[in-house]
């Protein structure tokens, strides 16, 4: 998985206020509840739409704000981009070079390739929709029918400039085929109720901005009291048909808001999925956010950490209410906010008593125009996301003394549960392996995963923990002895459940891979299979299966599979090479040609591709475009002997 997929755009802090439902209103006494109703399971997201009809006046504001704007279609009402020059972002390790540019009112986004001076390669997408407020960034998403994939461009807006996207940088481009997946969009985006179980980023419907209901829960139940006139005065009662963040205990309004802006490596319960976490519930219930410490670095923060970062300040600490909402009123753009609002939100404790009011000299004060967030919250760059700084929410003062060296060591202490003081032991091993195969592969992530496991599992029980460990430290012949010490056929029917995260698919698949990589195809198509049967809609899935198949001379069934693989994703490279290499043992030289080259359409850097149609170039005798073919595959990869030695018998170098 790619590092950092998370880190798109900055938005304010998720809090809400109180209002009041309904003109007629009776008193509600009786209702004494200690829960939400619409915490149920039962009770349905409505949408922004229905919120609109009664809450007219923050419905007008709320869009304006960082969560209101979050998400919109690609047109020039919502993208700040500016790209009215001949915009030109050059990615130098792949080689490729991305302009984006508008068509009327809709967004595109170009893809080349130069040798010089001539375009040797180009392809064109349509870009669906940009995601981001626009205060820091605005990054781009397509559709290929219901997928949904991040484009390489985003739009750095405090620097005024584009570049690839935060994780696409220093070899790591993705292009076009980072998936858009539920962990995304159920911060980024209204409820995505339109996600579909079996994939990884099918979307029925995608969903618009962060609405009313991310902070509220789902509204079904109390549109449909307010509707029959079951009202409660609210200045006196409160309406348990809806959660008002404002009337939660502190603590769990605390929950609301770092739901979203507790960015980290997120470790789901077992069982739970990200449709799970609800207003008025604590986070810890459905999920435990890990991020890294390190000695020597209290500068160090990234993104979207401001509950992390303001939970170490003494301003929290010594607070006995002090939260997000105390500075930030939801349905008010930052924007519109004064300056004066912060301010007075300080001197309410730094008021020349106990605590003391600012100790900087006047001229620094009038230099700061007296704003306290310039001096003890300071603009600083985030250390996962490019071009843009941030307020950094550790409040405190500029002159404390400060525990990190700058010509000091940074040393890696572990990973540390920011909203669960107590994760169990499963939880502390999958935020290790997922710490390693999506953010940074170090050894030392493995070395305290197999640590936990052996506490949490020394039966070796949770055969999807130890198989992911396993795979991650390259083990196959490790995958196979478990898998045979329990037996394939018990393996097989223990892993049978659906969910939202695919757990039992991806182990499906992975032992699939690894009795692949030992040559036991017949082993690997069983588990291929039920990795395809669990998770129906992951393409990768379908053209592993296919090339299992292949291998074992079923080209028919294979040939199915690789067609399903492009339903579902046109441009699947691996995909249209399979079939091009199909077409080719079965002699039908014009068809693998057709195939190979919409593979090179999709990725002209694909290795494989050009190492087959040299091959098909080397049995029609076309030496010319054999050295052509040969050319490229050094190109892309100088070490490949065979290439270097085939193309030297050509008399090309």
């Amino acid at each position: 998985m790619v590092k950092k997929i998370l880190a798109l755009l900055a938005i304010g802090l998720l809090v809400t206020a109180l209002f009041r439902c309904g003109n007629n209103t009776i008193k509600d006494q009786a209702e004494e509840k200690t829960t939400y109703l619409n915490l149920s399971d039962t009770v349905n997201y409505v949408g922004i739409e229905t919120c609109r009809k009664c809450h007219i006046t923050k419905h007008a504001t709320f869009i304006h704000t960082g969560m209101g704007s979050s998400f919109g279609g690609a047109d020039t009402t919502k993208s700040i981009a500016d790209i009215s020059g001949h915009t030109v972002i050059h990615d130098h390790y792949s080689g490729y070079y991305y302009h984006p540019h508008w068509k009327g009112d809709s967004l595109f986004l170009d893809e080349f390739r130069l040798q010089s001076p001539d375009t040797v390669y180009k392809q064109s997408r349509r870009i669906d929709y940009v995601v981001g407020s626009g205060q820091h960034t605005n990054s781009h998403l397509f559709t290929q029918g219901e997928y949904l994939y991040q484009a390489p461009f985003t739009w750095y807006a405090q620097e005024g400039r584009a570049d690839l996207p935060p994780g696409y940088e220093a070899g790591h481009n993705l292009r076009f085929r980072r998936q858009v997946g539920l962990e995304c969009t159920s911060c980024h985006n209204s409820m995505p109720t339109g996600f579909v179980k079996g994939s990884v980023n099918r979307y029925k419907e995608v969903p618009g901005a962060i609405n009313c209901e991310r902070c509220h829960g789902p509204g079904e139940l109390h549109v449909k009291r307010m509707m029959s006139g079951q009202y409660v005065d609210t200045a006196i009662a409160t309406d348990y048909s809806i959660v008002n963040p404002k009337k939660l205990p502190i603590e769990l309004q605390f929950e609301v808001c770092q739901r979203c802006h507790l960015q980290g490596n997120t470790v789901l319960e077992e069982g739970k999925s990200f449709f799970d976490f609800k207003p008025g519930m604590k986070l810890s219930e459905v999920m435990s956010v890990y991020l890294p410490r390190y000695s020597n670095a209290d500068d160090r923060f990234i993104m979207a950490s401001h509950v992390d970062r303001f939970k170490q300040s003494a301003c929290f600490i010594n607070s006995k209410g002090y939260n997000c909402a105390s500075c930030h009123n939801p349905h008010i753009s930052v924007k519109e906010t004064n300056v004066a609002r912060f301010n007075t939100q300080c001197s309410s404790c730094h008021n020349g008593g106990e605590l003391k009011v600012c100790s900087a000299p006047k001229a620094k004060l009038e230099n700061k125009n007296y704003n306290c967030v310039e001096c003890h919250m300071p603009a600083s760059g985030p250390v996962d996301i490019p071009h843009v700084t941030v307020h950094d929410h550790y409040v405190r003062k500029p002159n404390a003394k400060s525990t990190t060296d700058t010509n000091g060591i940074s040393r890696f202490l572990g990973l540390v549960a920011v909203n669960n003081p107590k994760p169990d032991l499963r939880s502390k091993t999958l935020a290790y392996l997922q710490q390693y195969e999506r953010f940074d592969p170090f050894p030392y992530y493995l070395d305290s995963a197999l640590y936990f496991l052996r506490r949490y599992d020394p039966t070796y029980q949770d055969i999807r923990l130890w198989v992911h460990y396993l795979y991650l430290e390259q083990d196959q012949q490790g995958i196979l002895n478990l898998v045979q010490k329990r037996g394939v056929d018990r393996v097989l029917s223990s892993l049978k459940k659906p969910s939202y995260s695919n757990e039992e698919a991806w182990a499906s698949y992975r032992i699939g891979e690894a009795y692949n990589a030992l040559g036991k195809a017949e082993q690997a198509i069983l588990f291929y299979r039920r990795s395809c049967e669990l998770a129906p809609y992951i393409p990768d899935f379908q053209n592993k299966l296919g090339v299992a198949l292949m291998n074992t001379d079923r080209m028919v069934e294979a040939a199915n599979y690789f067609k399903a693989t492009l339903r579902m994703k046109p441009d699947h490279r691996e995909a249209l090479n399979n079939l091009g290499y199909i077409a080719l043992l079965q002699g039908d030289r014009k068809g693998a040609e057709a195939y190979f080259k919409k593979a090179l359409a999709s990725d002209y850097n694909y290795e494989l591709a050009w190492l087959n149609m040299a091959n098909l170039y080397l049995q029609q005798g076309n030496n010319k475009e054999l050295a052509r073919c040969l050319k490229e595959v050094l190109r892309i990869n100088p070490g490949n002997q065979q290439a270097a030695k085939l193309l030297s018998t050509l008399g090309e170098i």
